[in-house]
């Protein structure tokens, strides 16, 4: 069973950029896919980005594509969201989420995740 810790959120001004780390512990974290979402106030967890096992896929939502790149470290157990050009429409708490899968997919939907980290603030001001 893996956990995951959150980290490297904050206040950052339009056009700016945060890197955002995911560290899991416990389980073996590269017979995990892995993906982010984020939820804004009064809005429902929408997906960010995802992650295959080793690194090999990945996918992103539309409001991120070419802003965004998620990766993984599997030595060092941590994956990573950079954002770039953040802009008001960002701002949300980010979840990370893991799926234990013997496959090189990559899943985009909640109901695929099964564990959760407990989020970090984004805050991008304008």
């Amino acid at each position: 069973q893996v956990q995951l810790v959150e980290s490297g959120g904050g206040l950052v001004q339009t056009g700016g950029s945060l890197r955002l780390s995911c560290a899991a512990s416990g389980g073996t974290f590269s017979a995990y896919a892995m993906g982010w979402f984020r939820q804004a106030p009064g809005k429902e967890r929408e997906f960010v980005a995802a992650i295959s096992r080793y690194g090999t896929n990945t996918n992103y939502a539309d409001s991120v594509k070419g802003r965004f790149t998620i990766s993984r470290d599997n030595a060092k157990r941590t994956m990573y969201l950079q954002m770039n050009s953040l802009n008001p429409e960002d701002t949300a708490v980010y979840f990370c989420a893991a799926r234990y899968t013997g496959a090189t997919t990559i899943f985009t939907h909640m109901k695929d995740y099964g564990y959760w980290g407990q989020g970090t603030q984004v805050t991008v001001s304008s």
